[in-house]
């Protein structure tokens, strides 16, 4: 478990996959992500994100304000995925339910994975991808010290031509 000054970042739980899928289902907080997922597929997210936990000591975990303990989305650090640039590399990501945007949240959680990440490991650099339209966690990536990469746009192998989503723009931080 981690803890910043508002939040709680820890591993998953298998009443979280309706949450999941609850946030995932707004179209809104789905939009750069891709379609929603079923109730069945938040399940194998929780699934895949705990065995993650449990191999690897670190996760895309839960976040939940420590107020009041709502669920209000994910953060957190995975091996970056496979047949792209950060393919096995640590990937710092994000997501959070409509309600708790404009508040710092996200920032607040990337900051606390970050800091758990140079205190925990031996990494060298983290990175965080994103697709051109999402401005959003574009800015939480520069508020976090992260550059973006020059030559590191790719278009992700998971997506179809044509897919708008397809294109993302790779940021990197290191460690100082």
């Amino acid at each position: 478990m981690i803890e910043s000054a508002r939040l709680t970042l820890r591993g998953w739980q298998a009443t979280d996959a309706a949450l999941h899928n609850a946030m995932c289902g707004d179209p809104v907080v789905s939009r750069y992500l891709g379609p929603a997922p079923t109730l069945a597929e938040s399940r194998d997210v929780v699934m895949r994100q705990q065995a993650l936990l449990d191999r690897l000591g670190h996760c895309f975990w839960v976040i939940e304000r420590r107020a009041d303990g709502a669920f209000l989305g994910w953060c957190g650090i995975k091996p970056g995925p496979e047949s792209t640039p950060i393919a096995g590399a640590p990937e710092l990501g994000w997501s959070l339910t409509r309600t708790a945007w404009g508040q710092g949240y996200a920032s607040e959680a990337a900051r606390a994975a970050l800091d758990w990440a140079w205190a925990a490991t031996d990494w060298p650099s983290l990175y965080a991808i994103t697709v051109p339209a999402n401005t959003a966690s574009q800015s939480v990536m520069v508020r976090l010290g992260m550059a973006r990469v020059a030559g590191g746009d790719f278009d992700h192998p998971a997506l179809a031509d044509g897919d708008p989503l397809r294109r993302h723009l790779t940021y990197r931080i290191d460690r100082r």
